[in-house]
């Protein structure tokens, strides 16, 4: 008679399998970060963002509200050309000098393409001031100011200025920073370099360009402001902000 191996083997298996009454386990879920809900992914994260920068100054509109009423450093006023009525007086504020005039334009100094005998039947290839180099001033590249030579009528040295000075020339809304560069007649005033004309939107052709009214010169009196390199345009922008920064607050 064969032993009944039947029930011994029934019963391991009743012993491995689960119970038909017992209920699953529940899913244990990763915890979330302390006190953190459930993320919303249809809302976007707001993030913050910078206040907006502040405008800046319009400094031509500034400088010639400060202006005011000329006190005038000239004896006896300027003309702005041979043969025209002298009404152009140099006034003084603190801390600079200033003009209203046309504007002429100089092609002196070093030749170039726009500026020579071929392009200015009045050029000559040299200028008051010079460049680091001691050649004259590139007038197509540098943009500077014609000052009178000194005079009874008016002697800029006596004002604080001297060649290398930074000037902010304003017209038309704009405004370029440059060096007094060139001396010219001691009766006529309101003259600027081919680069100085170009850059403020005024016809700089030494022939027939220039502008005929409407030009500010600023002229920041302290020889320790005037540029060390005569030719670096950068320098002048860099100096003439800083003082029209300082003439806005000090008037």
């Amino acid at each position: 008679m064969r032993p009944r191996l039947w029930i011994p083997f029934l019963l391991a298996t009743m012993a491995c399998g689960a119970s038909p009454s017992e209920e699953p386990a529940p899913a244990i879920e990763p915890p979330n970060d302390a006190g953190a809900g459930p993320v919303d992914a249809g809302v976007p994260d707001v993030v913050a963002t910078p206040d907006a920068a502040p405008p800046e100054v319009d400094m031509a509109a500034a400088l010639l509200a400060k202006l005011g009423t000329c006190t005038a450093v000239s004896k006896s006023p300027f003309a702005t050309d041979n043969g025209k009525t002298a009404n152009v007086d140099v006034c003084g504020m603190k801390n600079a000098v200033y003009w209203q005039a046309d504007m002429d334009i100089d092609c002196d100094g070093k030749e170039s393409p726009v500026c020579s005998k071929a392009t200015d039947p009045s050029f000559q290839n040299q200028t008051a001031m010079t460049d680091s180099k001691g050649g004259p001033l590139d007038a197509a590249t540098v943009p500077f100011v014609v000052v009178p030579q000194p005079s009874n009528r008016w002697d800029y040295r006596a004002s604080d200025l001297a060649l290398g000075t930074v000037v902010a020339v304003i017209y038309d809304g704009k405004i370029e920073y440059g060096i007094i560069g060139d001396t010219g007649p001691t009766a006529i005033i309101g003259e600027a370099s081919y680069a100085m004309a170009k850059s403020l939107g005024i016809n700089p052709d030494p022939r027939i360009g220039g502008i005929g009214s409407g030009v500010t010169y600023v002229a920041f009196t302290g020889k320790d402001d005037a540029v060390t390199k005569n030719e670096d345009h950068a320098e002048a922008v860099t100096i003439g902000k800083r003082r029209a920064a300082q003439f806005l607050d000090e008037n």
